[in-house]
């Protein structure tokens, strides 16, 4: 089987499912069950962030030397880099978003 350059996506916990009648059904996650899911999220994020990063500068130093067999390896790796980057920033905006909606709703 050939390696695949893209990691499919992992499938997580529902926060809210759709019943048979088409409706949302009440599937919350509350208390420390979600404060752990909400580290999770955050520590992926920044886990990718780094081994893309460790990864992109590996590829680049393989094609600064000549050792490499591919070399779009290296844009790929930068590419994957960057949109890991992009999605810790989306979900950093999207957090203090949700935080600033909350503390608006309470006052």
């Amino acid at each position: 089987m050939e390696e695949m350059f893209i990691t499919p996506i992992q499938l997580m916990s529902p926060v809210s499912s759709v019943n048979s009648a088409g409706t949302a059904g009440e599937s919350v996650v509350r208390g420390q069950e979600g404060i752990t899911a909400f580290k999770n999220i955050f520590e992926n994020a920044i886990n990718d962030v780094r081994t893309t990063s460790d990864i992109k500068v590996k590829e680049q130093y393989l094609l600064a030397t000549g050792q490499t067999e591919n070399p779009h390896s290296a844009q790929i790796a930068a590419s994957n880099a960057q949109l890991a980057v992009d999605m810790l920033v989306a979900l950093r905006s999207k957090a203090l978003e949700s935080y600033t909606e909350i503390m608006r709703i309470s006052s």
